[in-house]
């Protein structure tokens, strides 16, 4: 069994290593477990068990770069993590994304002229404006957690999603530049068989659908951001709720 202050031990050692917290209490229940494992396999104390856990552990605390989603440089198990999280959540904002570009075929088939279709194409588009406003509207308790340098007592972040939040402003953005155009390449396309001007097509159809996807996936990481949150705080305050 391994005391109190042991495991404030281990605590401390990751604090150091300047992981997410989110991320530091999953790698710590990890260690926990290696190093009272090593202590039972091979006999050692807790500071010789924890020595040689640290021994295993240096490799995934070497920092790296990941200029997709960080301008410093994170230990590699957070690259390796945060990889495959972001995968999947992209995975997920690709589908969605491909579910809307169904959608907005549907509306050129049921629009009878290029002014028709510019208005369903721009009621679309503005969705994808009014929907995360209107979710940071619902959840505006949550704006401090949202700030990209706010971290847990000066020192870490909370969560690795965190580092995503500003990514609205360039969606935004962009997709107001979207709404100001009419979409007609798309019509003339798909409804008239247009092949004149394909490379026009070609940016009517790809910048939407990218701007689209890179706002769901705002949208999905916004919520696994808020309900880590939630279980961080239920772990950092049992007796709150």
């Amino acid at each position: 069994m391994m005391t109190a202050e042991q495991e404030k031990q281990i605590t401390g050692y990751l604090i150091f290593q300047k992981l997410p917290l989110d991320i530091l209490f999953e790698i710590k229940d990890h260690m926990i477990s290696q190093v009272l494992e090593i202590q039972i396999n091979d006999h050692l104390d807790f500071d010789e068990a924890f020595h040689k856990a640290k021994k295993l552990w240096e490799s995934e605390f070497k920092l790296t770069n990941y200029y997709a989603f960080y301008s410093e440089k994170i230990p590699v198990i957070v690259k390796k993590i945060v990889k495959e999280r972001y995968n999947n959540i992209l995975k997920k904002s690709l589908l969605f994304g491909l579910i809307s570009f169904g959608v907005n075929l549907i509306l050129i088939y049921f629009s009878d002229s290029t002014e028709t279709y510019a208005s369903f194409f721009r009621a679309q588009n503005c969705l994808f404006i009014l929907a995360p406003l209107l979710v940071l509207a619902s959840n505006y308790k949550m704006r401090k957690y949202i700030k990209r340098d706010f971290k847990y007592k000066g020192r870490l972040f909370y969560t690795m999603y965190q580092q995503n939040m500003g990514l609205l402003m360039v969606c935004t953005t962009s997709m107001a530049q979207i709404i100001s155009k009419e979409g007609k390449y798309t019509y003339l396309f798909f409804k008239m068989g247009d092949t004149a001007d394909i490379s026009s097509v070609l940016v009517t159809i790809l910048f939407p659908f990218i701007t689209q996807v890179m706002i769901i996936f705002f949208l999905i990481n916004f919520f696994e951001h808020k309900k880590t949150i939630i279980r961080l705080q239920n772990f950092l305050n049992p007796s709150v709720g």
